[in-house]
């Protein structure tokens, strides 16, 4: 153990860098244990707790694996220091697109730009530190400076571009289920259930982000919010254009007093006709899509098995028949 203390006491003294690196991570360690939570965000997380936490959470947790308990809850407070620095303006932005995504992970808005952040530096680091030496001295731009500043650049967009594959496929799956959902809603209203025992009955049926979008909204109904607030913070938690035409129909209904069965009924007809025109929209944009792998794939490959032959009697032909 002696030898041990002293050779750590050793490499400190004599590496200043490493001894400032460990300082800084104490004094980045205590400032994250004793800053203060503000108390709306403390209110907030209580409530998503009580809407979002299913039956058996502590079982649950316990048997997760110690990365996920410790290491996961660490990195995101890394994550949400980064992420401070960021503008303000892009907070606003970036929640939205979250909620539209779906929460991936749990991310809020500093955890984002915290992650867009690492992925800038962390890939610039290990580039110009680890991969450089070993690459050719013609790769890319002759320079390790500017590849490793081209390679944070594509980290910093990718989790941009990925957040944003993640909202346009949750919209996409929540505008293909929403004609179904209307079907089992407009059942179990004209069978005699209620509007929020429906959209729960629907939730327990699917697992999809719709039905998942049903059952937080009876969740907050239950916990007293009114089933207008309800139904629009649903449609604008979604960003679905169909979805927010329904929820629009169905408030105004609900205000002037028309029956929620005829609603859902014609709601349902009409949504149905959405999805057949939209489905008869990409079978004729099919062809015109087909044309690019015809053109560079196809084409030349049937150019060189048809005229391949008869390409050198060609060129003989037509050189015997110039004049020098």
């Amino acid at each position: 153990m002696e030898v041990l203390r002293s050779l750590a006491d050793s490499a400190l003294l004599t590496s200043p860098l490493l001894f400032s690196a460990l300082v800084g991570l104490a004094a980045l360690l205590v400032w994250l244990a004793f800053s203060p939570v503000p108390p709306v965000r403390q209110v907030k997380d209580r409530l998503d707790g009580y809407l979002e936490r299913p039956e058996g959470t502590d079982e649950a947790a316990m048997s997760r694996p110690f990365a996920s308990r410790v290491l996961g809850p660490a990195l995101r407070g890394l994550l949400r220091t980064v992420g401070r620095l960021a503008p303000g303006g892009y907070a606003g932005r970036t929640e939205e697109a979250l909620v539209q995504a779906g929460r991936p992970g749990g991310l809020t808005p500093l955890d984002f730009v915290g992650l867009r952040l690492l992925c800038a530096v962390l890939p610039a680091l290990l580039f110009y530190f680890v991969l450089s030496p070993r690459l050719p001295a013609s790769f890319l731009l002759r320079s390790p400076f500017f590849n490793s500043l081209l390679v944070a650049v594509l980290g910093f967009f990718a989790p941009y571009f990925w957040l944003g594959s993640r909202v346009r496929r949750r919209k996409h799956q929540i505008q293909r289920a929403l004609p179904d959902a209307l079907d089992m809603l407009t059942i179990g209203v004209e069978a005699g259930l209620a509007f929020e025992s429906a959209m729960l009955r629907v939730g327990e049926q699917w697992d999809n982000p719709l039905t998942r979008e049903f059952r937080r909204a009876v969740a907050e109904m239950r916990v007293g919010t009114a089933r207008d607030e309800a139904l629009a913070r649903m449609a604008g938690r979604t960003g679905v254009p169909d979805l927010a035409t329904f929820v629009a129909i169905l408030i105004q209904s609900g205000q002037l007093g028309v029956s929620i069965a005829h609603v859902l009924h014609t709601q349902a007809a009409e949504m149905r006709v959405k999805r057949q025109q939209r489905a008869e929209e990409l079978a004729r944009q099919a062809g015109v899509k087909m044309l690019i792998p015809l053109v560079l794939l196809v084409f030349p490959a049937l150019m060189v098995v048809i005229l391949g032959p008869a390409l050198p009697r060609m060129v003989e032909v037509l050189g015997g028949g110039i004049v020098p």
